[in-house]
């Protein structure tokens, strides 16, 4: 007769244990809510600083990006590298597929560097990642500075890209899961913010280097990317791994260590045990859906409506036009602006990119992710059709005020694109996928980013080079059909992940509410995980 009493007792303390748990998650998950904008910085000031130390490696990867786009329309490069133009007395052009072939190099070997990151940054941690993605740019760095031909120089470029991959994943993923729900907009709007900034400076070192006409006008800009990784790496060592990442590895006690170091002490309101059960309750309940990590689970079950939504936002970066802002000092010497007047209107488009990435965090309180993003892409397509008829006028009758109008109307496609699609490209798509594939879903859309980049940077030359189709600014319409796919994609596809923890991100999809209805939609995280837990047993 003893026994059932003891079984009793037993089952009784276990249930009272997981009315306990359940009770802590239902705290924590209330706690991520409640906590405003101004209490988490008094909260998390540590995790912010260093998720802005993480996403400043972005910087190489806006600047690398600019830089080739940029030395094309730079004399002493076109001298260097370039062929003469028929009929034109000292006049060089690098020609349409080798400006092709360098603007995809370092993409190519992002490709490659996106599927290394997906499988060591959830093996050895964000930071180890980092940090040896940095060493071997500083190697790297050496083939593209030296180049003495075209040849190298794409070998390098192609390099080059493979440590830049694991650059475009791993910040925005770090910037997530080391802050609390109200932050996480902000600091993954950051990345963005990081990638202007270092489109920013290679306009501007290109600029400062243009009146130069030896081998040092290319190569002082070659030669500034080795800044980063020093100023990088000292810092990287001493910063803290995701506490998300070491819950997946079953490391609880360094998990609690490491948020009782991103957060401040003196705070005596957040509980870090409950943060903790919610990041346990989240990833067990995951686990128990699917527990595969593979790249492809992230085509299974409510990951494949998940990945796809995240490729189709990706992809939606390049088809708003954002390849012909990238060629925009090209464009514009084209256009008919002088080349001097071409840079200076190049850094003022990256100025007022800045400005964009500022302006994007006041919008964010104001309205919903997916508003933002599906009203900006409409008007990014009516910018897109005037830059296309300024261009009709422009072909047949050239003069310089149409020149400048298109460069005007084009600060302002950079100053929307930075306080809209671009800054929220990085949110919505650390936002949407499960923890368990948050690193492998960013990976495989990245990589569909880099195919279409590939295909633009194929196009993009042969549309504005005057020796290929020479369109000019007419490119601005085929730019615009890309605006018009985007709008039908977002207003269809993209949900609502404002306000929502990870846990009720994972039930929306498990129900498959409409992308619409997210906002809407009343999720109860406890009544779910133990909804799951019954099936379970």
């Amino acid at each position: 007769m003893g026994q059932p009493d003891t079984f009793d007792h037993a089952t009784k303390t276990q249930d009272t244990t997981e009315v306990d748990r359940l009770a802590e998650v239902r705290v924590a998950n209330a706690q991520e809510h409640e906590l405003t904008f101004f209490q988490a910085l008094r909260v998390y000031p540590k995790g912010v600083f260093w998720s802005m130390v993480m996403s400043t490696a972005v910087v190489m990867e806006g600047y690398d990006t600019k830089l080739i786009g940029t030395l094309f329309a730079q004399p002493a490069f076109q001298k260097a590298y370039g062929e003469p133009v028929r009929g034109k007395t000292d006049s060089y052009q690098i020609t349409a597929a080798w400006q092709s072939g360098l603007s995809n190099g370092s993409t190519v070997g992002m490709l490659g560097g996106l599927l290394i990151a997906g499988i060591i940054s959830e093996r050895y941690g964000f930071r180890i990642t980092m940090i040896t993605g940095l060493s071997i740019i500083i190697a790297l760095i050496f083939i593209t500075f030296f180049a003495p031909s075209l040849v190298v120089l794409e070998v390098g470029q192609c390099l080059f890209g493979i440590p830049l991959g694991l650059f475009q994943t791993t910040p925005v993923i770090y910037a997530l899961e080391i802050s609390p729900l109200c932050l996480r907009a902000y600091l993954t709007n950051y990345v963005n913010f990081c990638w202007a900034f270092g489109q920013l400076i290679a306009t501007g070192v290109l600029r400062g280097v243009l009146n130069r006409t030896d081998h040092w006008a290319y190569r002082i800009p070659f030669a500034i990317q080795w800044l980063w990784p020093t100023i990088l790496i000292p810092l990287l060592f001493f910063a803290p791994e995701s506490p998300w990442w070491l819950v997946r590895r079953g490391r609880l006690d360094d998990a609690r260590a490491v948020v009782k170091r991103l957060t401040s002490t003196r705070n005596i309101d957040f509980d870090i045990e409950k943060n903790i059960a919610l990041m346990i309750a989240t990833t067990e309940h995951e686990r128990a859906v699917n527990a595969e990590t593979s790249y492809r689970a992230c085509f299974q079950g409510t990951n494949l409506r998940r990945t796809m939504i995240v490729i189709g936002i990706y992809c939606v970066q390049t088809l708003n036009g954002n390849p012909l802002r990238g060629y925009s000092t090209y464009f514009l010497e084209q256009a008919g602006l002088p080349t001097t007047q071409a840079f200076n209107m190049t850094i003022a488009g990256f100025a007022v990119a800045i400005v964009g990435g500022f302006f994007s965090w006041v919008l964010l309180p104001i309205s919903g992710r997916r508003a933002i993003y599906v009203w900006s892409l409409v008007l990014m397509f009516i910018i897109m059709i005037l830059v296309g008829a300024l261009g009709v006028p422009q072909s047949s009758h050239p003069k310089g005020s149409y020149a400048w109008a298109i460069g005007s109307i084009l600060l302002v496609s950079s100053f929307l694109y930075n306080c809209s699609i671009g800054p929220l490209t990085n949110t919505l798509c650390s936002e949407i996928p499960s923890a368990l594939l948050r690193s492998k879903s960013i990976v495989l859309a990245r990589w569909s980013y880099a195919i279409t980049t590939i295909v633009a940077g194929v196009l993009t030359p042969y549309q504005l080079n005057p020796t290929a189709w020479n369109w000019g600014a007419k490119t601005g319409f085929f730019w615009a059909g890309g605006c018009l796919i985007s709008v039908v994609f977002a207003f269809f596809c993209v949900p609502e992940p404002k306000d929502r923890t990870t846990a009720e991100l994972d039930i929306l999809f498990e129900r498959n509410v409409p992308s619409r209805k997210f906002s809407s939609t009343a999720v109860d995280v406890v009544e779910a995980i133990s909804q799951d837990e019954v099936k379970t047993v």
